[in-house]
């Protein structure tokens, strides 16, 4: 969810809405959801698994929110390991690592010379189901084998939905104003074993993450509400070393919300516990 009350200066070289979907059209299939000129919309690419590229606010600028990788996109390739396309929301399949990884081969060392995403999250396009001016739903049927050697025979079903502004309202519980610009939308992603084998702990699970890559400033921060309470009863606060320790300057906990600087500058990660999360983050 984005919006915009003021518009703010930017930098020349920075794309609009229109400008990165015309660029996207060149390249691979667009489908657009929300209609008319400056009113909000999402840009979705079957080809990169039913991927929101971007968003935007609409209004008379039209401002284009997610990352897009052009460089890699324009140049037509496949990149070893991972193709980094960009975009604001990716189905992506987990565990990465640990002996259920599907990130590595089975006796591969786990190092970066050796992952690899795998082609349904990376490279397969989704088939699309339904699509109607506010919402499309993609399908993709696959074969995965885990790093113990479990088989998976799998269906994503992956709906993306543009919400209206009543249902914003519901969800946020609270009346904005028409001076207020905002886009948002949900995305649902259903993983079913289409197998005749049953999913067990003891050969491995499959879960699902959704990554998002937004266009970002020196000042960028997320804000993560935290459950508050004794360590003993929740557990730590923040788990802060997935890529060794955060720097203390871009990561602080204070009365119940974590600041997080997310300015591009430096690669590093955190995770909340069940017990700690809140069903909302922002930026």
């Amino acid at each position: 969810m984005a919006c915009s009350r003021f518009g703010s200066p930017k930098p020349l070289k920075e794309m609009t809405f229109p400008q990165d979907v015309a660029f996207l059209e060149k390249h691979v299939e667009v489908i657009t959801l929300g209609q008319g000129p400056g009113k909000p919309k999402v840009a979705i690419v079957p080809a990169y698994q039913g991927r929101v590229m971007t968003s935007t606010v609409g209004g008379s600028k039209s401002p284009s929110h997610g990352w897009i990788n052009r460089e890699l996109i324009e140049a037509g390739r496949n990149d070893p390991h991972i193709n980094a396309y960009g975009g604001e929301d990716r189905f992506w399949l987990g565990p990465e690592g640990g002996q259920f990884s599907i990130f590595f081969k089975k006796g591969d060392p786990f190092d970066l010379e050796h992952w690899q995403t795998p082609a349904l999250i990376d490279t397969r396009p989704y088939e699309v189901i339904t699509k109607t001016d506010r919402e499309v739903t993609f399908r993709h049927e696959a074969k995965i084998k885990n790093y113990s050697d479990t088989h998976f025979l799998i269906r994503i079903d992956r709906t993306v939905r543009l919400l209206d502004r009543s249902s914003i309202d519901e969800l946020l519980d609270v009346k904005l104003p028409p001076s207020i610009d905002i886009v948002a939308y949900e995305t649902e992603n259903i993983l079913t074993n289409i197998g005749d084998a049953a999913w067990t702990k003891h050969g491995g699970l499959l879960s699902i993450w959704i990554l998002g890559m937004y266009k970002h400033s020196t000042d960028t921060t997320v804000l993560v509400p935290y459950v508050e309470g004794d360590e003993a009863d929740l557990g730590p606060i923040v788990n802060a070393d997935y890529f060794g320790e955060v720097p203390a300057e871009r990561l602080r906990v204070k009365d119940g919300v974590i600041r997080f600087s997310a300015d591009g500058k430096y690669r590093s990660k955190i995770g909340l516990s069940p017990k700690r999360a809140k069903s909302i983050l922002g930026s």
